[in-house]
């Protein structure tokens, strides 16, 4: 990048490095999967409190907690039931209170999930609505509308062709009333009109709720549908073979809609005054949208009306190549000149991991959709080549500026696990699709602790009086061990080692902060980038590349941090797959 660019990028950070979020390391747990504290098979609040010295042996500044709120859990959470409680499967508020008391000691933030689209359909106000009239106050806080006429039935087609996300028509019949209801996502997840002033005012109050108790911030789940065209007119014709997903998220009048920003200033109005009224507090909340597809979206929302942050899904999304990989790097950064910290993530609860997606025979097709969330079982993956990929991406990222998500097990090297029975599958995507794709239980595994099955791999405390744990709520493998902490916690090789190093080496060296990133060009292969007096370089083939070590960027330079092993690697010569870190 040109000289300008840096001095932009130098701008930004600075003055975004008062903020703890700018610059944090965040650590995503999945409440169901992380540990179980009771032995009932199902992960709960006490099992992080148990399990918290992992975490902070990390060095994170703070854990994302994925939905905990009371629930039927077909959503698994994002079918809330009520936002100002805790899942009784989970614990007690009590037990969060004592959670956050925990992570202060270690110097660790909470971070909440918040779930503005829709509830779920065993929400309060959602049951008053089905039991009150057309046209009624309950109702309009919800979007309910005649059908069309079909047949002999006037109202036996939904009001319009809308599709939902997870498949099938987003409208649901009321019995066999004239009135139907919209779920974007699942018949049990009916939208919120956020026009209504009682969602307003709820939303304000839900999020004054958690900061009072501690909460240091929110991740705002698929902003993407929430406000819609008050007209909810058909969504025009999509060319044939779009992907059922597409279907809904190219909908002009269901997303990305100006409506949504008036509920984004909202909630930051809410959480501004919040911040006035309570010195001292730094609050935040990070959006989460695909955007890489569409230039310039990413600036609508953050901003300083909107959202302080957005993570970027671009280097995710990419495949082992190094010009989208370099593509996705440089769109990034770009939010640097918005005055927003990039938020770098590989992985999440919605994804494939990333040790299976860079593992297929396709992950270094420049073409191909490796990257797909939902593949299939049947697609080729090689755990050895995409543990190596893996490595080597994170230790791209971990130089990067800005803020970084960690998913709960990707320190582990943990891989998908593709196997799951149909009959112990949970996803909604598998059944809405009918089985037509996986859905996201592989990346949601119950993690290994330790090697020990009778305790599901330490996953699960054995309650008085059992012999073993029960079974958890997803199926783990029976090679999940070698995975184990307890396994990887005295090998220096690990990649739970190598995060650790990472991590330590991003804090002492100051990495988040100041120093401008760009790519620099160091030959066909290697994707290099330079912040100041360290360089790091990528090596994205299968083949060793010989560096020119008398080019400007590597003279003086001395290989600092490695993320293949010791005995793979010649002075000058960078390994397959693999990422040195160089200082001068």
């Amino acid at each position: 990048m040109a000289t300008r660019d840096e001095s932009v990028y130098i701008v930004r950070m600075t003055q975004h490095s008062e903020h703890w979020w700018s610059e944090a390391v965040v650590y995503q747990v999945y409440v169901r999967s992380f540990a179980d504290g009771n032995g009932d098979g199902v992960g709960d609040l006490d099992g992080i409190r148990r399990r918290l010295d992992h975490i902070a042996s990390l060095g994170v500044d703070a854990i994302w907690l994925n939905p905990c709120y009371p629930s039927p859990q077909r959503d698994h959470g994002y079918d809330v039931a009520d936002y100002y409680s805790i899942h009784e499967e989970y614990g007690t508020l009590d037990t969060f209170d004592a959670l956050l008391a925990d992570a202060r000691d270690h110097g660790i933030k909470i971070l909440m999930d918040l779930v503005p689209n829709h509830c779920s359909n065993e929400h309060e106000w959602f049951q008053a609505a089905l039991a009150a009239a057309p046209g009624s106050p309950e109702r309009a806080r919800f979007y309910f509308r005649d059908g069309k006429p079909l047949g002999d039935d006037p109202h036996g087609a939904p009001p319009n062709n809308w599709m939902a996300a997870f498949g099938g028509p987003a409208w649901y019949r009321v019995g066999d009333t004239a009135q139907w209801y919209l779920g974007t996502f699942t018949p049990h997840q009916p939208d919120f009109d956020h026009t209504n002033t009682d969602v307003q005012e709820m939303f304000a109050d839900v999020l004054e709720f958690w900061f009072d108790r501690g909460v240091e911030g929110f991740r705002v789940d698929a902003i993407t549908p929430v406000g819609k065209h008050p007209d909810l007119p058909d969504q025009p014709p999509v060319p044939e073979g779009t992907a059922l997903l597409q279907v809904t998220w190219e909908n002009e009048y269901s997303v990305f809609r100006e409506e949504g920003h008036a509920v984004w200033r909202q909630f930051r109005n809410t959480i501004d005054e919040y911040e006035q009224r309570h010195p001292g507090r730094d609050l935040m909340m990070v959006a989460e949208a695909y955007m890489t597809d569409r230039p310039g979206l990413m600036g609508r929302f953050v901003n300083t009306e909107q959202f302080h942050a957005a993570f970027a899904f671009d280097l995710l999304l990419a495949p082992w190549v190094k010009a989208p990989i370099e593509h996705a790097i440089t769109e990034t950064l770009r939010l640097l000149e918005l005055g927003s910290p990039p938020t770098w993530t590989l992985n999440n609860h919605d994804v494939q991991r990333i040790v299976t997606r860079l593992g297929r025979a396709t992950a270094a097709d420049e073409s191909s959709a490796s990257n797909n969330a939902l593949e299939t079982e049947n697609s080729t993956v090689d755990v050895t080549t995409g543990t190596r990929r893996a490595r080597a991406m994170i230790s791209l990222v971990m130089a990067m500026p800005g803020s970084l998500y960690l998913y709960m097990g990707e320190e582990l090297g943990l891989p998908e696990v593709l196997d799951i029975p149909d009959d112990r599958r949970e996803d909604p995507v598998f059944f809405q699709t009918n089985g037509e794709r996986l859905g996201r239980d592989g990346c949601r595994v119950p993690l290994p602790w330790t090697t020990d099955e009778a305790t599901s791999f330490g996953f699960s405390a054995v309650a008085d009086g059992q012999a073993e744990a029960p079974e958890p709520w997803l199926p783990q493998p029976s090679w999940w061990g070698q995975f184990a902490v307890t396994e990887l916690d005295s090998d220096d090789d690990s990649t739970l080692a190598l995060y650790r190093e990472l991590l330590a080496a991003r804090r002492e060296h100051a990495l988040p902060q100041g120093t401008a990133a760009h790519l620099v060009d160091l030959g066909p292969g290697l994707v290099a980038v330079r912040r100041g007096d360290l360089v790091v370089v990528t090596n994205v083939t299968d083949a060793p590349i010989a560096l020119d070590m008398t080019d400007d960027h590597l003279e003086i330079a001395t290989p600092m941090f490695a993320s293949a092993p010791a005995e793979m690697h010649t002075p000058g010569v960078i390994p397959p797959d693999s990422t040195i870190w160089f200082v001068s």
